[in-house]
């Protein structure tokens, strides 16, 4: 084969080899943005003295007599309706942060669906808080998929996670899982995905006390 036929294959192999690497870096650069939106793995809330208790399986929990009220929490929903948590007085409340773009929500989400059809007899309400989903679309979509039968209130810029007490919650850590006693106050906290187990460990010690 002469030099001048072997030019050409060398200039075609050497476009690929760009082409590939361009690939990966752009496959790369997504995946690290989608790791940025979503943390998986915060367990700091901040500052601010919230008397939580960090455990070995990152739950945090707070003693009954040490526990912060939890703050208003109501506005619109995803799909449209009012929401009040405060009406929900008596009752275990489950408060979990998400939102459809995030991986891990998206991993965890059955298990809260299938936590909450086990408990809901038993006094306890789930609640979601939907967070940094421009639309309603994307959020309804994902509770369909996901069969969510739970309501979520709409908080697309936080402003609904600010209410609580510096230290009690992180904006970065999401998903993010609370549970509010039946007086209303902030028993226990996880700013991790939850396995079903996890979530049953964190919401019983609650739901068992008097």
């Amino acid at each position: 084969m002469s030099a001048a036929s072997r030019a050409p294959q060398r200039s075609s192999r050497t476009r690929a080899a760009r082409s590939r690497a361009a690939v990966f870096a752009a496959t790369a650069a997504a995946a690290a943005l989608t790791l940025s939106a979503c943390s998986s793995g915060g367990t700091s809330g901040g500052g601010g003295d919230t008397n939580f208790v960090m455990g070995k399986n990152g739950i945090a929990t707070a003693d009954q007599g040490k526990r912060a009220d939890a703050p208003d929490l109501s506005g619109e929903t995803v799909d449209g309706k009012q929401l009040d948590v405060a009406a929900y007085q008596g009752k275990v409340v489950v408060i979990n942060v998400w939102g459809s773009w995030c991986p891990p929500c998206r991993a965890e989400a059955p298990g809260f669906e299938k936590v909450y059809q086990e408990l809901k007899g038993q006094g306890v309400q789930f609640v979601g808080i939907n967070t940094r989903d421009t639309s309603t679309g994307p959020a309804q979509a994902f509770d369909k998929e996901f069969g969510i039968s739970y309501p979520s209130l709409y908080d697309p810029t936080g402003k609904l996670m600010l209410r609580f007490k510096k230290g009690t919650l992180n904006p970065q850590s999401i998903p993010s899982t609370l549970v509010i006693d039946r007086k209303g106050k902030i028993a226990a906290r996880t700013l991790q995905p939850l396995s079903e187990d996890k979530l049953r460990s964190m919401i019983k010690p609650v739901l068992a006390e008097k």
